[in-house]
């Protein structure tokens, strides 16, 4: 199992959101690079990097946060948020991210999604499947979808999607648990995909009990910033 920290991006700084509420917004440090950095020392391999605005705004924003920490760590980072059309993704990968995380765009033109599945490859991609009261959401999760998450990913099992990347809204930054039923039951209907838990993870049980369930990843965030679960207590996760 994959531990993924996550660093996410407002105004060039690293932040984390309560419930998706851009409202709700907690600054962590002006420098997302000093941060991955940190990660990156410590023997972690993986990083979520995530442009909040780009996810709110539909374009991408911070390219130049994701070029810096590309250029001056070896972390494999998928990134996500803002990425709209072909020459979006391939401004992503040009820039040094090894994925990219897609969500709107898989569930408003799944054309356009399949296209690039066969272009880049499901190596590359990764499906988001964000989730409020158990349907999708989008566009940096203000919008809520009528897509039941379970028909939105059997949707692409058969067309190259290798990744889901799933967060549960109302527990991502509640530090109160993460929704490890939800994991445990995607990752049972869905054998041949690595799922990827995301939203609330705040205690090492959470992730032994996600690891023994098969679960492909769990990213981590708000429960490092705040002290709840010590990077270095990740690295036996990782080296196993």
């Amino acid at each position: 199992m994959e531990i993924i920290p996550a660093i996410d991006i407002i105004d060039g700084k690293c932040v984390r959101l309560t419930r998706g509420d851009y409202n709700a917004k907690t600054i962590y440090n002006e420098s997302p690079l000093e941060i991955a950095k940190i990660f990156a020392d410590l023997g972690i391999r993986r990083l979520h990097l995530v442009d909040l605005e780009g996810a709110r705004e539909k374009r991408l924003i911070n390219l130049n946060t994701l070029e810096k920490i590309a250029t001056e760590t070896d972390l494999v980072i998928d990134y996500g948020g803002g990425i709209q059309t072909t020459e979006d993704l391939q401004n992503v990968f040009s820039a040094g991210a090894s994925m990219a995380t897609i969500g709107s765009i898989a569930v408003k033109n799944k054309t356009l999604f399949i296209e690039w599945l066969k272009a880049f490859g499901g190596e590359k991609l990764i499906l988001g499947a964000d989730v409020r009261d158990g349907n999708v959401a989008v566009a940096g999760w203000l919008e809520t979808t009528e897509h039941n998450v379970v028909d939105f990913i059997k949707s692409y099992e058969k067309l190259g999607v290798i990744n889901v990347l799933c967060t549960d809204i109302s527990r991502d930054g509640m530090l109160q648990g993460s929704a490890v039923a939800l994991y445990k039951e995607l990752q049972q209907k869905f054998p041949t995909l690595k799922i990827i838990a995301s939203g609330g993870v705040t205690t090492l049980i959470e992730i032994e009990e996600l690891r023994k369930a098969g679960v492909g990843g769990v990213i981590v965030g708000k429960a490092i910033y705040e002290g709840k679960i010590d990077p270095q207590q990740l690295l036996p996760f990782i080296k196993n």
